[in-house]
């Protein structure tokens, strides 16, 4: 890809970032009540994602070779247990993170 190609898709890439993150706003203007279907995806879609991530990060987890899933094991038990300790996503997600590579480096 040449610099020039590059800059077109940068920039339509930034445009549809824009436009989907504005269209919002045109579709659901303040004051106005968001029909119950959307309300009801802004609760559940959330942890739908989480749901999501979870499953896409273990779904490759080898449990019958070495190291037999236990850095996984231990990234996911620091992460729920700091989220229901603290109830911050990012602090549970950044150091269940770190506590994954660590671990993974270490072995």
């Amino acid at each position: 890809m040449s610099n020039w190609e590059m800059v077109i898709t940068v920039a339509i890439v930034a445009i549809g970032t824009l436009f989907t993150r504005f269209v919002s706003f045109l579709i659901f203007p303040p004051g106005k009540t968001a029909p119950p279907f959307v309300l009801f995806l802004g609760k559940a879609l959330p942890a739908s994602v989480m749901g999501m991530l979870v499953v896409y990060t273990f779904k490759e987890t080898t449990v019958f070779t070495y190291p037999y899933g236990i850095p996984e094991l231990i990234a996911f038990l620091v992460t729920v247990g700091l989220h229901l300790w603290k109830r911050n996503m990012l602090v549970s997600i950044a150091a269940g993170t770190i506590i994954y590579m660590i671990i993974v480096q270490n072995i």
